[in-house]
């Protein structure tokens, strides 16, 4: 369950009874996994859980498939022993069927106590994540007020534009107040804090 219990500490304790042992440990997996729960939230698990158990569900479904066929090819020999041989098949299907359910709950259980996560961002998120990033830098140095663009020139062209940048203080822009922004670049990052261009955001004519 990879859980860290003292259990050996545990079982030397006076008078504690086997039960009460598996209690204590049933509760730190449930509290576990609750934490689990917690830090990918519900859906990511659910799915994660699913997909786990459709992995693991087939592969024993194959193996259970595998020891019906040699369990089949042998079964004849029981009428030696003065037994039916559909009987004894019947019994022995039902045994092992039962055991790949058993198996396939403590496999289950095992891999999602070891599980863990990693959730990676899109390549969009990540973008918008670093532009963010990047205006935030901006404003903390003031370096957002005012870059102007030479008269003739493509908005889109990094060669046709002259950036004018001016030491302001970061406590005087407001992502919130536009008044506060000054004249900001179209291709310079949104004052907002969006992630997106000025001109693809506030500055969207």
């Amino acid at each position: 369950l990879a859980l860290d219990l003292p259990v050996t500490e545990w079982a030397d304790e006076e008078g504690i009874a086997d039960q009460e042992i598996l209690e204590r440990i049933t509760k730190a997996s449930d509290r576990a996994m609750a934490e689990k729960a917690a830090n990918y939230g519900p859906e990511v698990l659910r799915m994660a859980e699913k997909s786990l158990l459709l992995q693991i569900l087939d592969q024993q479904w194959k193996e259970h498939l595998l020891s019906l066929d040699h369990l089949r090819q042998g079964i004849n020999l029981r009428a030696y022993a003065q037994k039916d041989p559909l009987n004894e098949y019947k019994r022995e299907a039902f045994n092992l069927f039962d055991g790949m359910l058993t198996g396939l709950r403590e496999t289950v259980c095992g891999v999602l106590s070891h599980l863990e996560i990693r959730i990676q961002a899109t390549p969009e998120e990540m973008e918008a994540r670093m532009a963010a990033e990047r205006a935030d830098r901006e404003m903390h140095e003031g370096r957002i007020d005012p870059a102007l663009t030479s008269p003739g020139a493509d908005d889109d062209s990094a060669d046709g534009e002259t950036m004018v940048r001016s030491r302001q203080s970061a406590a005087s822009i407001d992502p919130q107040d536009p008044s506060t922004w000054g004249k900001v670049p179209r291709n310079a990052a949104c004052p907002c804090g969006s992630g997106k261009k000025y001109k693809q955001c506030h500055g969207k004519l």
